[in-house]
């Protein structure tokens, strides 16, 4: 008799962070839908809307509901049936769990109880709205939904004006137009930013431009509709002042060569070596055969 395939025996037994769509559905992948149909139970942070995509794949598994409201009330249930050797699949609404949301909390507790914690990997909203809106992705820092109150949201920016990455943040359509003021009045209207929304889904829109020009755009606009992921660049690097590196070059000249003077100041200002190596050289005056 042929061998069953991965996908079809049973997994072991543990909790599987399970990454769904964050729009289209079909941005499912075959691991996740292996889990979610073989799996004991679904958790779900919203069972009508896991539903839709169980039903979109032909699959019908039990769900527990499992979110802010209720999470310290039903984890321990969850534990002991872990801990009894069940396969349970955890999900967010879309995207990857743990990602604002309380399952962290169930990971943590899992793993402490010495339950097996998989990982399924698969669409997020934060890292596709990083892809399409153009800006630096070497460092970044996501940093959730900013609170709903103008001074926590202004002062939560503040902490966050000099990290020297791009910014990662979900929002309510509701309150785009007052957390882009927020950001353009804090981080600085010229900064680099974009607004994604309904990302991967048919009527998906990325607007890029600085903070001023889509605070602009948006305030002049009814608030529009869908998730929204917003992402703002890092801050932008000011224009050296080569004022006192010329005026340290000139008495360190005096008595050291180009080189050495070029290294002197460029570690004492913190300015790149090439541009002062240049400009050392043209005030280095040129010896006398």
């Amino acid at each position: 008799m042929p061998q069953p395939t991965e996908s079809q025996s049973r997994p072991v037994s543990g909790l599987y962070v399970t990454a769904t769509p964050i729009g289209n559905a079909r941005d499912v992948t075959l691991r996740a839908l292996d889990i979610l149909g073989a799996c004991d139970a679904i958790v779900a942070e919203d069972t009508r809307v896991t539903s839709r995509l169980l039903a979109i794949h032909g699959i019908s598994r039990p769900l527990i509901a499992y979110n802010d409201h209720n999470a310290q009330r039903v984890r321990p249930g969850l534990l002991a049936k872990l801990r009894a050797g069940a396969i349970l699949a955890l999900v967010s609404d879309a995207g990857t769990p743990l990602v604002s949301d309380p399952g962290y909390k169930l990971v943590r507790e899992a793993l402490a109880a010495g339950v097996a914690v998989h990982a399924l990997p698969g669409a997020s909203a934060s890292l596709t709205a990083l892809m399409l809106a153009g800006l630096p992705t070497d460092r970044f820092l996501f940093a959730g939904f900013l609170s709903a109150k103008g001074g926590e949201r202004r002062s939560t920016l503040h902490e966050l004006k000099s990290v020297t990455g791009s910014l990662v943040f979900f929002e309510s359509a509701q309150r785009l137009t007052e957390s882009l003021a927020d950001m353009r009045d804090v981080l600085g209207p010229q900064r680099s930013a974009a607004v994604a929304r309904e990302l991967t889904k048919l009527h998906e829109d990325v607007r890029r431009g600085t903070l001023g020009e889509l605070a602009q755009i948006y305030a002049g606009e009814e608030p529009p509709r869908g998730e929204v992921t917003i992402v703002v660049g890092p801050p932008i690097a000011p224009e050296p002042d080569f004022a006192l590196a010329d005026a340290l070059l000139a008495k360190a000249l005096a008595f050291m060569p180009v080189r050495a003077a070029t290294d002197l100041v460029a570690e004492a200002l913190a300015l790149p070596r090439r541009a002062l190596y240049a400009r050392a050289l043209a005030q280095k005056p040129r010896e006398t055969p």
